[in-house]
């Protein structure tokens, strides 16, 4: 029985040449992936969400309620720090750039964005406060043309030793703000 899927052999069809879901401007979307230190560490908080959720479930069964409930909201708030974690990132569409933290969340309409770009300049590393000298993708703003803030570094959770995939992401974002302040 052939499986055709599996196969590198087959004959291209023409449904394959169907455009990829990145017609959709309108819609947020992260030009890039998250690195592995991103996903890692909120695997790992998931996985501690999951001890402390089988925790309060054995509280529930053999405690009071109101332990177990104490015990089920603090595995709740690890699942929302993970899932926020992993939120993390600049994000693009037609209206503007959002960069997203763990607590912030900005979004900026290309009308105001003035110039993106990538500078050699010291970044800290894995957000600490020890930096290192990398590249740096900065923001300049329109109503803040003294200030230029960082959107992604090569020392972050996302590019730390993935030089290629910061130029790649670099390069889609400022794609992106040429593409639409234009506009």
């Amino acid at each position: 029985m052939p499986l055709p899927f599996l196969t590198a052999d087959r004959a291209f069809e023409a449904a394959d040449d169907v455009a990829l879901p990145f017609e959709d401007r309108e819609r947020w979307r992260r030009p890039y992936r998250p690195g592995p230190w991103r996903v890692g560490v909120a695997a790992l908080a998931l996985l501690l969400a999951s001890y402390v959720l089988f925790a309060a479930v054995i509280i529930a069964l053999t405690g009071s309620m109101s332990e177990a409930g104490a015990v089920f909201g603090g595995s709740l708030l690890v699942i929302a720090a993970a899932l926020r974690l992993l939120r993390m990132g600049v994000w693009v569409s037609d209206r503007g750039l959002r960069h997203v933290r763990f607590l912030v969340t900005r979004t900026l309409p290309w009308e105001r964005v003035v110039a993106v770009r990538t500078v050699q300049q010291p970044v800290r590393w894995l957000g600490l406060p020890r930096t290192v000298q990398g590249q740096a993708l900065t923001l300049g703003r329109r109503d803040r043309p003294e200030e230029a803030a960082q959107l992604l570094t090569t020392h972050g959770a996302d590019f730390l030793a993935r030089g290629e995939a910061f130029d790649r992401a670099a390069d889609a974002i400022e794609a992106w703000a040429s593409e639409n302040r234009r506009g």
